[in-house]
C-alpha cells in the first residue's frame, strides 16, 4: 500500500518523476471502434515493466471487467510488492484513482447504457519465468532427442572420413554392398526396396524414396547412429517423384498438402479471432457470412480434417494387405502386432517432443497480455499427459486435452486400430464385411444425428466458440468422426484388390465428376445456410451434421479414384506436381508445429491485432515459411529415425 500511495502521489506532481510517468503511461486506456469490438484496453506490458521506483518496480496485471453485456480487461501497472489479492483489493475499493479521476474508467454511457462495472478477476503476469521440475524434465527431454542425431551425424561423418582415408573406391563399394545386404532398414533392391518404400509411405504418410546405408561395423549401437544420422534422414525429403512404391496414389500429394494449407489458414484466422482482434465486431460482418472466404475460418475448414482422415484410412488398409501378403496371406497377431507398432512409432515421437517442447516454451518465454486465455488450457499438460502417451486425450474433457490440435493424433490412432478387423472380416466373408463396415458406417451416421438434437449444437466453425458442447460431445469423438475414415479403408481395399478398372466410359466419369463438384460446392453452402446455433432442436442442422462427413468423404474419394483410372485431367495434373511431394514428406510436422508459432505470435502481442484482408494474408504466409522452415528440420530429427529404426536385421 505504501509503493502505491507513493505511486499515486508521484504522479499528482506538477514534474513526476520518470517511473511513475511511465507507469502511468502503461494503463491501459479506451481506444477507438469500442463499437466494432475493440472494448479490451492492454495497456503496454514492456513499458511497465522498464519502470524502476526507490523500492519497487513496475508489474503488469489484468483486470478483468463486466459493464452491462460488455466483458473487457484492462491492463493496470502496479508495484511489484503488490499480490493478486492485494490488486483485487486496489480496484475493488477504488483506491486507484487521481484528482477524483479513476485510473479505471467505465465505458462512457454514449457508448454503453449500463455505467457500472463488475469486477471478474484480476491476474497479474509475472517479471521472471520459473521452470519447475516437469519444465525442466520436458526440456531436457527435447535436448536428448535433438543431440542423439546430432552426435550421430557427427560420427557418421567421421568414420566415412576415415574410411576414405584407408579404404580403396573397389573395397568400399565392396563393404558399402555388404553393410547393405545386412542393414535391412534401408535396402534398396529386388522385392525389399518395394516393402521397405511401401512402408515408409504409408506408415509416413509421405516418403517415398529408398535410403543409402552407410559402411559401418556391424554392431547394434552403429547401425542405430547410422540410422539417426542426417546423411541417412535427410535423404528423400526433397524428393519431387510423384510416384508411390506399388503404383497409383499420385494425386495424394496434392490433397495432403492442400489440406494441410486449408487448416494452417483457418487456424491463423481462428486463433488470433478468438481473443486478439481489435474489430471483431467487422471481422464477423465482413468475413463470417461471406463464401469468399471459404478458406479460413469463416469456411468449413474442419472439411480437411475428414480428408486427412479419408487418406489415413486408404494408407492404412493398404499397408495391412501389403503385409500380408509379405506374411504369405497370413493375418496373423504377429502381423497385426507389427502394424500397430508401426503407427506408435511413426506418430508418437514427434508427437511428445512437441508436447515436451510446448510445455518447455510456456514455462521460459515472457508472455504478453493476450496469452492468459491459453494458460489453463497449455498447463493441463502436467496433469493429463499420460492421455497423449496413451493416444486417448480425445476421449477426456476437452478442457482437459494437452496440447488441444493433438487430439486428431489419438482419433486418427483409434480409427487405425480398426482396420485389422475390417480386413479380417472382409477375408472371412464378404456379407459379414458389408453387414459390419454397413452398421458402422449407420452408426456413426446416426450418433452425430443424435447428439446434435438433443444437444442443439452448430454445424458451422464459428459458431463453435460458443459452444463448448460442439467440441465436448461431438467434434473430436471417434463414433461421431469415424466415418471418412471408414469410407478410407474401403477405398484402399477396393484399390488394393481390384481387378479391372470401374470406369469404362467417358460419360461415366463426367457424371462422377459432376456429382463430386456438386456435392462439395452444397456442402460448403450448407455449411453457411445452417451457421447459426440453433435455438431448438433444428433437423437441418442434425441432419447435415450426420451427412455432410461421409458425403465429403465419397466426393474426395471419387477425385481420388477419378486420377487413378485415367479420368482425372488437368485435376490429376494438378494433384500429380512434383512440387507437392517435398512437401508432403513434412506434412506430419508441419501439422504438430504451426500452432505452436500461431500461439507464440498471438501471445508475445501487447497490442491486438487490427483485422484486414491483406493483414491476415501476410500472417497466413508468415506462420506457412516458419513452420516448412522448422518442419523439414524436425521430420530429419525427430520424425525419421525412428521411422527407418528396425529391431532386427535379415
Amino acid at each position: 500500500m505504501d509503493d502505491t500511495n507513493n505511486f499515486l502521489w508521484e504522479i499528482k506532481q506538477d514534474r513526476p518523476k520518470e517511473y511513475a510517468v511511465l507507469m502511468y503511461d502503461a494503463f491501459g486506456k479506451m481506444g477507438s471502434n469500442v463499437e466494432g469490438g475493440n472494448a479490451n484496453q492492454p495497456g503496454l506490458l514492456k513499458e511497465c515493466r522498464s519502470a524502476r521506483g526507490p523500492t519497487f518496480s513496475g508489474q503488469y496485471c489484468q483486470v478483468f471487467l463486466r459493464q452491462g453485456t460488455v466483458q473487457y480487461f484492462v491492463g493496470i501497472c502496479v508495484p511489484d510488492s503488490c499480490g493478486e489479492a492485494d490488486v483485487e483489493m486496489l480496484v475493488l475499493y477504488g483506491n486507484l484513482h487521481t484528482d477524483q479521476m479513476s485510473l479505471i474508467p467505465p465505458l462512457p454511457p454514449i457508448l454503453l447504457n449500463q455505467s457500472s462495472q463488475e469486477m471478474i478477476m484480476t491476474h497479474c503476469l509475472s517479471n521472471t519465468s520459473a521452470p519447475d521440475a516437469s519444465d525442466v524434465t520436458c526440456l531436457f527431454v527435447c535436448c536428448v532427442m535433438v543431440a542423439i542425431p546430432l552426435a550421430a551425424t557427427v560420427f557418421t561423418a567421421i568414420m566415412r572420413w576415415q574410411r576414405s582415408r584407408e579404404v580403396s573406391p573397389t573395397a568400399e563399394s565392396s563393404r558399402l554392398n555388404t553393410g547393405l545386404n545386412l542393414y535391412g532398414t534401408l535396402k534398396t533392391n529386388g522385392s525389399s526396396n518395394s516393402e521397405i518404400n511401401s512402408n515408409t509411405f504409408e506408415e509416413n504418410g509421405n516418403d517415398s524414396t529408398s535410403h543409402t546405408a552407410l559402411c559401418l561395423p556391424r554392431s547394434c549401437v552403429y547401425r542405430c547412429l547410422q540410422v539417426f544420422s542426417l546423411q541417412t534422414t535427410s535423404q528423400g525429403v526433397f524428393n519431387t517423384s510423384s510416384t508411390i512404391p506399388g503404383g497409383g496414389y499420385s494425386s495424394l500429394h496434392g490433397i495432403r498438402v492442400l489440406s494441410l494449407l486449408w487448416i494452417m489458414c483457418g487456424h491463423s484466422a481462428q486463433f488470433s479471432v478468438i481473443n486478439n482482434l481489435d474489430n471483431y465486431k467487422n471481422w464477423k460482418k465482413t468475413v463470417e457470412r461471406n463464401p469468399l472466404y471459404v478458406l479460413t475460418m469463416s469456411g468449413p475448414v474442419f472439411l480437411a480434417v475428414d480428408t486427412f482422415l479419408l487418406l489415413g484410412g486408404l494408407l492404412s488398409a493398404r499397408s495391412l494387405l501389403g503385409s500380408i501378403d509379405r506374411a504369405e496371406d497370413k493375418l496373423s497377431p504377429s502381423v497385426v502386432a507389427d502394424y500397430l507398432f508401426k503407427r506408435i512409432k511413426r506418430i508418437q515421437p514427434l508427437h511428445l517432443f512437441i508436447m515436451c517442447l510446448t510445455i518447455g516454451l510456456i514455462s521460459l518465454v515472457q508472455w504478453g497480455p493476450y496469452w492468459f486465455p491459453f494458460i489453463d488450457t497449455m498447463m493441463d499438460c502436467k496433469t493429463y499427459w499420460w492421455a497423449n502417451l496413451l493416444l486417448i486425450s480425445n476421449l477426456l474433457p476437452v478442457h482437459e486435452i494437452c496440447i488441444p490440435w493433438t487430439w486428431y493424433l489419438s482419433l486418427d490412432f483409434q480409427c487405425y486400430a480398426t482396420t485389422p478387423l475390417l480386413v479380417y472380416f472382409y477375408r472371412l466373408n464378404r456379407g459379414v464385411f458389408t453387414v459390419v463396415a454397413g452398421g458402422l458406417l449407420l452408426m456413426t451416421t446416426v450418433s452425430s444425428v443424435v447428439i446434435t438434437a438433443l444437444l442443439q449444437l452448430p454445424v458451422f466453425q464459428p459458431s463453435t466458440l460458443t459452444s463448448e458442447n460442439y467440441v465436448l460431445y461431438y467434434y473430436v469423438k471417434p463414433y461421431t468422426r469415424y466415418g471418412p475414415f471408414l469410407i478410407g479403408i474401403l477405398t484402399g481395399i477396393y484399390l488394393t484388390t481390384k481387378k479391372e478398372q470401374l470406369l469404362k466410359t467417358k460419360w461415366q466419369a463426367a457424371l462422377g465428376w459432376f456429382c463430386c463438384l456438386s456435392v462439395m460446392a452444397v456442402l460448403v453452402g450448407l455449411a453457411y445456410i445452417l451457421r447459426e446455433t440453433p435455438a431448438a432442436t433444428s433437423v437441418p442442422h442434425a441432419l447435415y451434421q450426420g451427412l455432410h462427413r461421409p458425403l465429403w468423404a465419397l466426393a474426395v474419394t471419387w477425385i481420388i479414384l477419378a486420377c487413378e483410372e485415367g479420368y482425372g485431367g488437368f485435376i490429376k495434373s494438378l494433384l500429380s506436381l512434383g512440387f507437392w511431394v517435398p512437401l508432403s514428406n513434412i506434412s506430419f510436422a508441419c501439422y504438430l508445429t504451426h500452432p505452436v508459432f500461431i500461439l507464440l505470435y498471438i501471445g508475445l502481442q501487447e497490442t491486438p491485432i487490427h483485422y484486414s484482408d491483406i493483414n491476415f494474408m501476410y500472417l497466413f504466409l508468415g506462420h506457412v515459411v516458419l513452420t516448412l522452415a522448422v518442419s523439414y528440420v524436425l521430420t530429419v530429427l525427430v520424425e525419421k529415425p525412428y521411422l527407418l529404426l528396425r529391431w532386427s536385421t535379415e
